[in-house]
């Protein structure tokens, strides 16, 4: 992986883009699959994980529980010594950074083990990141979490002494991770836990969540049952994995960075997306494939292969003009960004909604896009849960020839948000001004190490492997 300067230049492509791209492993699976492993009643393999700074905290933290996770990144595998739901270390001081996926996955575990003193704490920002309704729903099953600071956020002191079970309440409504977490350590408690959702709450990561808890199971037998929209029991079972070993889907939420490419690199060029099946939603865990359907309303086609996913910009939508783009993003909501930033290059006014909930991310996101968007001469509307965005090409074309008749650059803020990094250099990609000459400079790249440590890496190799094809001219296209 090659290191990265605090501010990065994004060189546009001056062909279209062409080539596979090898995406890492689901960060969202392999979170949940690190976390069922442990409490597996035995040795579990994971297979095309991602590595990233996100499933290394989670995995450390497992290895500082006593649970042993042995990590083979060239391989992408992680090795998990699952321990039945027991936390051998009676005592560990945790650092989960920003990883909320691991923050409220840890927090369940530590409160779900029979004994035990368990301290948690992150970086100043996942002190903000909401745990309230998690802790809350703990408590009510018996946890003894206390906190140090402002109730109901990090850091954490776990006092454990399990979870007696039975009906329990969840407001989860701030971010799905929180019902997922109870979830899967559900099956530890002394019987049976009967969960009711309070308020609304991101269904396709909570369909992910129980759709792995059945296939960590043994015999199939069922651990959780759907009661109705808003209810679900948890049965007391032991996890176990047959055959030892469970394969990570590709990551949905780094596709959407590449099904947007060919909108910013025009001419028909045409990816394929290896081991990703972005038009099979029913071999996919993930809600992030529905991007794919933006893309397609945009002007994309997209081809499944028995290879991945192949796509390509056919034109329309710079051709038939479409006076509103409107787009609800509530259950794919880690896409939005991947939009947002190539929104000046399309045709319209585009708005995005369902977006709320991002602002208690790894950043306000829905601030963040607007403060950026509006640097870069674009006319947004903010309201608290949504977006409105009418591009003006020409204004940013003006802003970034003025910037390097000056000798600089046009900066885009990442805010520590690996998704801001990666949205806009996909942005950076179109040759705005003619030339092949970077307009655009992300800062803080490396913050892509969250969850896609060599994106640019991807990038620039397909910037530099790129050419031109006839065949892939509409003109020649039947």
């Amino acid at each position: 992986m090659t290191m990265l300067p605090d501010l990065l230049p994004i060189r546009p492509f001056t062909r279209p883009a062409r080539g596979d791209v090898t995406l890492p492993g689901s960060k969202s699976i392999t979170n949940r699959a690190l976390l069922l492993a442990a409490l597996c009643d035995g040795p579990v393999t994971l297979t095309g994980a991602l590595f990233s700074e996100d499933t290394e905290i989670m995995a450390q933290a497992l290895n500082e529980l006593g649970i042993t996770v042995k990590s083979d990144a060239e391989a992408k595998t992680f090795h998990i010594a699952g321990h039945g739901g027991n936390i051998p270390a009676q005592t560990a001081d945790i650092f989960v950074g920003n990883a909320g996926t691991a923050a409220r996955f840890l927090t369940a575990l530590c409160a779900a083990a029979k004994s035990g003193t368990y301290r948690l704490d992150g970086v100043p920002q996942m002190r903000k990141r909401p745990m309230k309704g998690l802790i809350d729903a703990l408590r009510s099953l018996g946890a003894d979490i206390r906190c140090p600071g402002e109730d109901g956020f990090f850091p954490l002191e776990i006092h454990a002494r399990g979870l007696r079970g039975g009906d329990v309440k969840i407001d989860a409504s701030e971010s799905s991770q929180m019902l997922s977490a109870l979830m899967m350590v559900g099956p530890l408690a002394a019987r049976e836990v009967v969960i009711s959702k309070i308020g609304g709450v991101r269904l396709p990561f909570v369909q992910m969540t129980e759709a792995m808890m059945q296939a960590f199971q043994p015999d199939m037998t069922p651990a959780i049952t759907r009661l109705s929209d808003q209810s679900i029991r948890v049965t007391k079972v032991i996890y176990a994995l047959p055959d030892k070993s469970y394969a990570i889907e590709p990551d949905a939420t780094a596709a959407s960075y590449f099904l947007a490419l060919p909108l910013a690199v025009t001419r028909y060029g045409a990816l394929c997306l290896r081991g990703f099946h972005v038009t099979s939603r029913s071999r996919s865990l993930q809600g992030d494939v529905r991007f794919g359907d933006i893309v397609q309303g945009l002007g994309c086609r997209i081809n499944s292969k028995p290879t991945g996913t192949e796509i390509r910009f056919s034109g329309l939508a710079h051709r038939v003009g479409n006076p509103l783009h409107s787009h609800e993003f509530r259950e794919f909501s880690d896409t939005f960004l991947s939009l947002a930033t190539i929104t000046p290059l399309l045709d319209g006014p585009t708005t995005i909604t369902g977006i709320a909930h991002t602002r208690k991310q790894e950043t306000d996101r829905v601030a963040g896009m607007a403060r950026e968007l509006t640097k870069l001469g674009q006319s947004v509307i903010e309201t608290e849960d949504s977006l409105a965005i009418t591009p003006d090409l020409p204004k940013l074309r003006q802003l970034a020839s003025a910037a390097v008749a000056a000798g600089r650059l046009l900066e885009i803020e990442t805010y520590k948000d690996h998704r801001f990094a990666m949205s806009f250099a996909i942005l950076g990609c179109y040759d705005l001004l003619g030339d092949g000459q970077p307009w655009l400079a992300i800062r803080d790249p490396a913050c892509c190490a969250k969850t896609f440590p060599n994106f640019f890496d991807v990038l620039e190799y397909i910037r530099q492997t790129s050419h031109f094809d006839e065949s892939a001219n509409p003109t020649n296209s039947p």
